[in-house]
């Protein structure tokens, strides 16, 4: 961490220090010296005021005896060392800055002008000059060293370098400082950004060397694994000073390194769940412990958590049934009313806190920014993740009901003798209900208590008072075994499966010391236990030290500490100690509180730890100032008791969990303990007195405290108002002389704190040496690694068994160490890489070659069926190809044909009609002209023919086209099939009607020509089917010039009814073929839908020719009949019938 620049620091100076006041408002003090009248201004509200003397800006000052520095805190003296560094002959002449102890306690920093004999002129950033004596003044340190985070490199070590240096660090969210050995954790009251998993990295990689109880987690882990010796982390501190979340960040840094089994997951939900039923609010700290925890975390041979086990110890039972003004009771009772579902309110007649007893005694039922619904799904998650059942959930829930309506039991009076029975309301309802006993039962148990007097029982009747006690004894019986209970059930959690090795990490979190203006039972038995474990932390960091140093015969300078043995043996002394005169007037049947106070002032009093007070307080110097306690209630709660009624009642509840707190009761009692209300035989079983059981449990917690390394945190709490920010020098002050931070950094920097045996130094060391010294002694080879690293003979000390080294010395080796170590281990990878290459090579170069080979067979094998397969596929394909190829070439060729045959046939036979008009026309000369075949149309037919030809050449390409279009063209074939159908039906009225008038034309002209007996006939036509109108090309003779013309238009109609009857035929040959072709019946490479439709066109052509040609033979018909009245006659009547049937 680097130093803060000197503003900083000034800023730091002036938050740290009192405001100097002064100025014209207060008295004048003249004083005289050598004739010469000096004014001084004091302002009697001045913090100054009977400490100094404030001096006008000038070097003069007058003569005064003053009396500068203000006495320290009452609680603890200064010390002989204190008063040592008050001396500052030696540094005044060099006018550097000094701490001036203010009247109100608080330092403040000036800088020293000059200094003559005794006293001294210091002047203050304000600009205020001051004389004081010299001895009041305390050496500060220079800008450079603001903010260390290790106390042991101040220059000056002193209480107002320490506080400031601690402030300055506070003031930017620096909360952990190093104290030589110890951690000085400062409560900072609000979030900092300290924790996370990169943190936990970086602590772990050892990339931050910043204080931290993540290093501190870490050193244990480490030395857990390096020395195999068990560890702790012992963390202290007064009530508020944030023990509880240092332990929490501690488990969680032990989590994350030796997490990956799960059991760290259950080990972090212990915590929701002591905490609610184990914390309270009290004045001084919102989430105050109210009973002690020892977690003992247990780790694998490979560092993994193996397990955990949880110990309490001295549960605050009396928090259950009365709390002081604006404190709570425990948090789980809050978060059931406020958090628990509408169906478990129902069923546990859960009302508001504010309806119960036992809650409302504070009138404070919140806690700023904690919400007690939410904090209620938390803790029941917890109790899933460590495997408590719903059923075991619920059970644990009504307990907690039942304990709150308990305390809405009231009573009534039965007579003058004030004896009471139990009011049967909601109250005794619900708690027989919750419990699962009878109410007259539970009635009887509350207001009544069994004796027995010889051989006979009697029944007592109870008076309110004691109705009331024995009602609060089995609250607070119900609640510390559900607490215990839950404890248990945790332990059998962490416990399943899990195996244990020995090696572990203990965590102790415990009550800090407690000083209120009225301290009873609970502080006095808390005060003693941080009294054990304060003189755990001297004998550990003072004491044992300079013992082991003696022992071993090393050099060393005494340090002087405060050792609190004297105060434990007031408390454990028998048979005269607090503890065995508390117990003694326990057990006695009239004892009472008043009895057990004056046996303490008749029996101590000569104890210089001890005062006795008026009436029933007496006072303990306490290792952190004198408390002074009230024996009300002294009595009661060591005793604990619990009527033999009140377990028989909860042995004959129906829920099984009362039930068991009855047997854990009855187990756990070893003697008779005589009661107030117990006559001689009518003893009660009960338990060992809490005062004695107690201090078994802290014995047993020192012992296992002792078998370990301990790393200690101290925690401070730096304000009353648990206010973000602000810091109290008074208060910190104490608390720094509390846990001896001072002695702990004098002694590490003038002792030497690490320390190893000869032989484990050579066997760890040993490979460093360049020489080879394996006959050696474990000292020669231990020397001779000091020389050979050029260790300073000031810096180490060798001992008898052991070498002791100062501060960072035993570090410099382990860091050398550790780099040869990793250049051996480079060297080993180095070397064994090398070999691995080779190996690899050779391995690969062989590998390759059978690859090779491999391959190579493989690959003439595919080759082969490759080969074979390409051949056969060749053969496949010709065949294919020459099949598909015959196949298409006989399909173009069956479609050319008929394409040919068609257009040939269709061109015959309209050359056939065309040239027998051409004749026809030519008979008439001038009308040659009409009949002629056009140049035009032959040019059209001509056209038709390429495109016959080319619709041939575009069949191949349109065969694949077609069997796309087929499924197309099969969903409308039927409507072209009814069209078909239609079209015939047309064609053949059409044809019958053309048939009948062709008939009856030629009945018509059979008659006329029998009629005149003519022997005429038609002449035929050439091979090509034409023929002619005119009469004169065969040269008859003039006798069959009559006969000529009637014959010639008989020979006309007749062609004409052949013609029709051909191309009737032909319309209908072809639309059968293309209606064949259509369904699939007939192959032929030609589009039936486009044939089709020229059909039609050729068919209309057709018709409108041959209508054409019929008027044509109507007109030359009449000119006929124009010579003959008969034909005529015969003409008409065909034309008639003709007419009325021809289409257009």
């Amino acid at each position: 961490m680097g130093y803060a620049d000197v503003n900083s620091g000034n800023n730091a100076v002036n938050s740290l220090s009192a405001p100097l006041s002064g100025g014209t408002g207060g008295k004048v003090v003249e004083t005289v010296e050598n004739g010469v009248l000096d004014t001084v201004h004091m302002n009697e509200d001045s913090p100054y005021s009977g400490n100094a003397m404030l001096v006008e800006d000038r070097p003069s000052v007058a003569d005064e005896d003053l009396n500068s520095a203000a006495a320290p805190l009452p609680s603890v003296s200064t010390s002989n060392i204190e008063r040592r560094w008050s001396d500052i002959t030696s540094y005044a002449p060099k006018k550097v800055q000094s701490w001036f102890q203010l009247s109100n306690g608080n330092w403040e920093l000036g800088k020293i002008i000059s200094s003559s004999g005794t006293e001294s002129v210091i002047s203050f950033p304000e600009g205020k000059v001051l004389k004081v004596n010299s001895d009041s003044l305390i050496p500060a340190n220079p800008d450079i060293l603001d903010g260390v985070d290790d106390l042991m490199q101040l220059s000056y070590l002193n209480e107002p370098s320490v506080l400031y240096n601690l402030q300055y660090r506070y003031n930017q969210d620096m909360i952990y400082t190093k104290a030589g050995p110890v951690l000085v954790a400062v409560n900072p009251f609000k979030e900092v950004p300290l924790y996370g998993n990169d943190y936990i990295q970086a602590y772990k990689n050892k990339s931050i060397e910043s204080p931290h109880v993540y290093a501190i987690a870490d050193t244990a882990i480490r030395e857990m694994s390096r020395d195999e010796v068990n560890q702790s982390i012992i963390i202290s501190g007064e009530s508020g000073a944030g023990k509880t979340e240092t332990a929490k960040i501690a488990m969680q840094y032990l989590a994350a390194l030796g997490g990956g089994s799960g059991i760290e997951y259950e080990i972090l939900k212990t915590n929701p769940i002591l905490e609610a039923f184990g914390n309270a609010k009290t004045l001084r700290n919102d989430n105050s412990s109210r009973f002690g925890k020892l977690i003992e975390i247990h780790f694998s041979e490979t560092g993994k958590i193996s397990g955990a086990k949880i110990q309490t110890f001295l549960l605050e039972k009396s928090r259950v049934v009365q709390c002081a003004e604006g404190e709570r009771s425990y948090h789980i009772f809050y978060q059931l009313c406020a958090g628990a579902p509408s169906a478990l309110k129902e069923k546990l007649n859960l009302k508001d806190v504010g309806e119960y007893n036992y809650l409302k005694q504070g009138n404070c039922y919140s806690i700023s920014g904690v919400d007690d619904s939410e904090q209620f799904r938390i803790v029941k998650e917890a109790l899933d993740v460590v495997h408590v059942s719903k059923e075991d959930q619920e059970s644990v829930f009504a307990m907690l009901a039942a304990v709150l309506w308990l305390g809405n039991v009231s009573f009534t009076i039965l007579d003058n003798e004030n004896h009471v029975e139990a009011v049967a309301d909601e109250s005794l309802i619900n708690v027989a209900k919750l419990i699962g006993c009878d109410i007259a039962d539970l009635n009887l148990a509350l207001s009544t208590r069994k004796m027995r007097v010889g051989n006979d029982n009697i029944v007592q009747k109870l008076t309110l008072s004691q109705a009331i006690v024995t009602r609060d004894a089995l609250a607070k019986s119900i609640y510390a075994c559900l607490f215990e209970w839950l404890v248990d059930q945790i332990n059998k959690s962490l416990a399943v499966g899990k195996r244990r090795t020995g090696r572990s990490i203990s965590i102790l979190d415990i009550y800090g010391f407690e000083s209120f203006d009225r301290n009873s039972f609970e502080q006095f038995c808390i005060n003693y236990a941080n009294e054990r474990l304060q003189q755990h932390f001297n004998r550990h960091l003072f004491k044992l030290e300079q013992e082991e140093y003696i022992q071993d015969g090393i050099d060393w300078a005494k340090v002087d500490f405060d050792d609190n043995q004297d105060c434990l043996n007031l408390f454990e002394k028998k048979p005269l100690g607090l503890l065995s005169l508390l117990d003694e007037e326990s057990t006695f049947p009239n004892g009472t509180d008043s009895s057990f106070a004056n046996k303490l002032k008749q029996h101590l009093k000569s104890n210089p730890c001890f005062r006795g007070e008026r009436e029933k307080a007496f006072t303990v110097s306490h290792f952190a100032g004198e408390v002074t306690y009230d024996t009300t209630g002294f009595l009661e709660k060591n005793r604990d008791l619990l009527h033999l009624d009140s377990i028989q009642l909860l042995s004959s509840c129906l829920c099984h969990l009362p039930r068991i707190f009855a047997s854990n009761m009855l187990n756990q009692s070893e003697k008779p303990v005589v009661g107030p209300l117990h006559k001689a035989g009518g003893a009660d079983s009960q338990k060992l007195s809490v005062a004695t059981k107690f201090k078994g449990q802290l014995f047993q917690l020192m012992q296992r405290l002792e078998s370990t390394t301990p790393h200690f945190i101290r925690c401070i709490k730096p304000n009353n108002l648990q206010s973000p920010g602000s810091y109290e020098q008074g208060l910190v002050l104490q608390q720094l002389r509390c846990c001896g931070v001072l002695e702990v950094v004098r002694i590490s920097r003038s002792g030497f704190p690490t320390r190893m045996s000869h032989q484990k130094f050579a066997r760890r060391y040993g490979f460093l040496l360049l020489e080879n010294v394996a006959s050696q002694d474990p000292l020669s080879v231990s020397v001779a690694i000091l020389h050979q690293f050029n260790i300073l003979p000031e810096m180490y000390q060798v001992g008898y068994t052991k070498l002791f080294f100062r501060t960072g010395q035993i570090g410099a080796l382990e860091d050398t160490r550790n780099r040869t170590l990793h250049g051996i281990l480079h060297v080993q990878s180095c070397f064994r890489g090398h070999q691995a290459r080779h190996h690899f090579k050779e391995l690969q170069r062989g590998i390759a070659t059978l690859q090779s080979f491999v391959r190579g067979e493989k690959t003439r094998k595919e080759y082969a069926v490759l080969l074979q397969r390409h051949r056969a596929a060749i053969t496949i394909q010709k065949q294919i190809k020459g099949r598909n190829g015959r196949k298409t070439f006989k399909e173009i060729s069956d479609a050319s044909v008929v394409i040919q045959s068609v257009i040939r046939g269709w061109l015959v036979r309209r050359c056939s009609g065309n040239t027998g008009l051409l004749k026809y026309g030519a008979s008439k000369g001038n009308e040659s002209d009409e009949v002629m075949v056009k140049a035009s149309f032959l040019a059209e037919l001509q056209r038709r023919v390429l495109r016959a030809e080319a619709a041939l050449r575009e069949k191949e390409e349109e065969n694949d086209i077609l069997h796309q279009r087929l499924q197309q063209y099969e969903s409308r074939w039927s409507e072209y099939e009814l069209k078909m159908k239609s079209m015939e039906e047309v064609w053949q009225k059409q044809m019958r009607s053309l048939q009948s008038s062709l008939s009856i034309a030629k009945k018509s002209l059979a008659v006329d020509d029998s009629e005149r007996n003519s022997d005429a006939s038609v002449n035929n036509a050439s091979d090509d089917r034409e023929y002619s109108w005119d009469t004169g090309t065969n040269h008859k003779g003039p006798e069959s010039n009559g006969l000529r013309p009637t014959s010639a238009g008989l020979s006309v109609i007749s062609r004409l009814a052949e013609e029709f009857e051909q191309r009737s035929q032909v319309f209908g040959d072809d639309a059968k073929f293309l209606v064949e072709v259509k369904s699939g019946q007939v192959e032929a490479n030609l589009n039936p839908d486009r044939e089709l439709r020229r059909l039609k066109q050729m068919f209309e052509t057709w018709k409108k020719d041959y209508a054409a040609r019929l008027r044509e033979t109507k007109v030359v018909l009449n000119k006929l009949g124009n010579e003959e009245g008969a034909l005529d006659r015969v003409k008409k009547k065909w034309w008639g019938r003709r007419n009325s049937t021809r289409y257009t």
